[in-house]
Parts: structure tokens; C-alpha cells; sequence
């Protein structure tokens, strides 16, 4: 999953080598805090958020067999 997260956000950046993924465990819930170059966070975001909601929901679909929440939050 947090390799699925990376490949994603290194295909809409420009700086594909600045962007890192850390994954942060709680009882029944995973994040995963991706952080990009500070030129890219708008890129990850789009416009009212549409491509970071796409994101969330391609974990979530992705993560539906491992019986806990699963979300993305950017570090900006």
C-alpha cells in the first residue's frame, strides 16, 4: 500500500525524488503522511482537492481486505 501511495505521487510531480511516504499505526486505523518538494504540494492536491480525494479513495478501495481504515494526509 505505501508503495501504491509513492508510485502515484511520483507520476503527477515534478520532483518525483523528493516524495516520501511514511506509515503511522493506530488500533484500527493506518495513515500514511506523504510529503513532496514544496513546488509539488498543489500538484498532489488539484484544484478543490479533487486529485488528493482520489487518492484517499483508491487506498481505501485498495485497502478494504485488511479490515481497518486506511487514509492519506499530505505534509506540507
Amino acid at each position: 500500500m505505501e508503495q501504491l501511495v509513492g508510485v502515484i505521487a511520483k507520476a503527477l510531480v515534478d520532483h518525483p525524488d523528493d516524495v516520501r511516504v511514511e506509515v503511522v499505526e493506530k488500533e484500527h486505523l493506518i495513515v500514511y503522511e506523504l510529503s513532496v518538494h514544496p513546488d509539488d504540494v498543489g500538484k498532489v492536491i488539484g484544484k478543490q482537492g479533487r486529485i488528493a480525494k482520489a487518492l484517499r479513495t483508491v487506498v481505501a478501495s485498495a485497502a478494504v481486505k485488511m479490515d481497518k481504515r486506511v487514509t492519506v494526509d499530505i505534509i506540507s
